[in-house]
């Protein structure tokens, strides 16, 4: 689904960035213009980075070591 349409950017996109490492919105603007003509996308987008690194952050396999 295209969450920035003024850029042309999917969820399927951001999702990629994040695991790359973006973290923060600014960072995807740098990387792909998100949110940087008309912003209604930036909700979105900021969404998906936190569900993206909560999922990351909750599927990191612990050392028993």
């Amino acid at each position: 689904m295209f969450v920035c349409v003024c850029r042309g950017v999917s969820d399927r996109e951001i999702r990629q960035c994040a695991d790359l490492g973006v973290t923060t919105l600014e960072d995807l603007r740098e990387s792909m213009g998100v949110a940087s003509c008309c912003g209604r996308c930036a909700s979105m987008a900021e969404q998906i980075l936190a569900e993206r690194a909560s999922t990351a952050g909750g599927s990191q396999p612990t050392s028993s070591a």
